[in-house]
């Protein structure tokens, strides 16, 4: 009896000791999984820190980058112009003719020394700045060479109202070699050929300055930050008092900019007050057609809506 429950006793011890070491073993694998499952994790952590600081030097990279393209963009393009609010620029604005006309009188006192305006003529102007009889007089100044006449020979006359405003030079190369090799364009669409062309102009002939330190213009040209490049070869030809107005309007650099872009800004669209009155008028039709409509449509089809359909079933 005594020898079976010693052997009973050693079972159970060494089934007890098999457990521990078992547990021991298990507790040995958990240990290592979980070592193993931190190093991974300090391994992703590290690998994600380099991810954001790579995020963070190319995103600092790109701004630096865009920082130097706007700025060279501002060096090869020009200064952005401020946006002014215009007497025309609204759908139901018009023209300020006054002035059209005191910007037609700088263009022909300043301008025309060295800009031509060749899709302009002298009628253009009839009703617009002008009377008839005085833009008769007026072309009637210039000398015109037309021809040939009955011996083949070209002859000059008195200008006409139907006669362009005229050149200042014959040709493209008599204006450069009269500029030093800069040409004057023509000012006839100009509003119209820059972008923010009212705006551009404005701040073109208001905007002359010294240049700023470290900027060098070379001989012949002038600083102006609106200009692409930021050189220009015409002077700053606006100064107060550089016209006497018919109207007595004070003649200050920044009114006969004003008016001058109000010209060209007429010259670039004749057509302006009239496809705006036209507009007007067709939305003024439109508006009275849609209530026309709108209330015929209820008077016709208001009966047969409020009907009622009474059926009597008949067996």
């Amino acid at each position: 009896m005594a020898a079976a429950r010693r052997s009973l006793f050693n079972r159970i011890l060494g089934a007890r000791a098999t457990l521990l070491a078992q547990d021991g073993a298990a507790a040995s694998k958990t240990a290592g999984v979980l070592a193993a499952s931190s190093k991974l994790q300090d391994e992703e952590r590290g690998h994600n820190l380099r991810n954001g600081l790579a995020l963070l030097g190319a995103a600092a990279t790109s701004v630096f980058a865009a920082a130097g393209y706007v700025y060279a963009d501002e060096a090869d393009h020009g200064l952005p112009p401020p946006s002014y609010k215009w007497p025309y620029n609204g759908f139901f604005e018009a023209q300020d003719h006054a002035s059209i006309r005191r910007g037609h009188q700088v263009y022909a006192q300043v301008c025309a020394a060295c800009h031509s305006m060749q899709y302009i003529s002298y009628r253009h102007l009839i009703g617009v700045a002008y009377t008839e009889e005085e833009v008769k007089a007026m072309s009637a100044e210039i000398e015109v060479t037309d021809g040939p006449n009955d011996e083949g020979e070209m002859f000059t006359r008195p200008g006409r109202p139907n006669d362009f405003l005229p050149a200042p030079y014959p040709n493209e190369q008599a204006a450069r070699a009269a500029n030093g090799g800069a040409y004057p364009p023509d000012l006839s669409l100009m509003t119209k050929a820059r972008f923010s062309g009212d705006d551009y102009v404005f701040s073109l002939l208001t905007g002359y300055r010294e240049p700023p330190a470290g900027v060098k213009i070379r001989d012949g040209l002038h600083y102006n930050p609106y200009f692409p490049g930021g050189a220009i070869a015409m002077p700053q030809i606006l100064m107060d008092g550089a016209v006497e107005y018919e109207d007595g309007t004070p003649a200050t650099a920044s009114q006969m900019a004003k008016d001058v872009v109000c010209f060209l800004a007429w010259a670039a669209e004749p057509e302006m007050d009239e496809r705006k009155l036209s507009g007007s008028k067709w939305l003024f039709a439109i508006v009275l057609m849609f209530f026309g409509i709108t209330y015929t449509k209820r008077w016709r089809f208001a009966p047969m809506k409020a009907r009622r359909l009474v059926f009597d079933v008949v067996n």
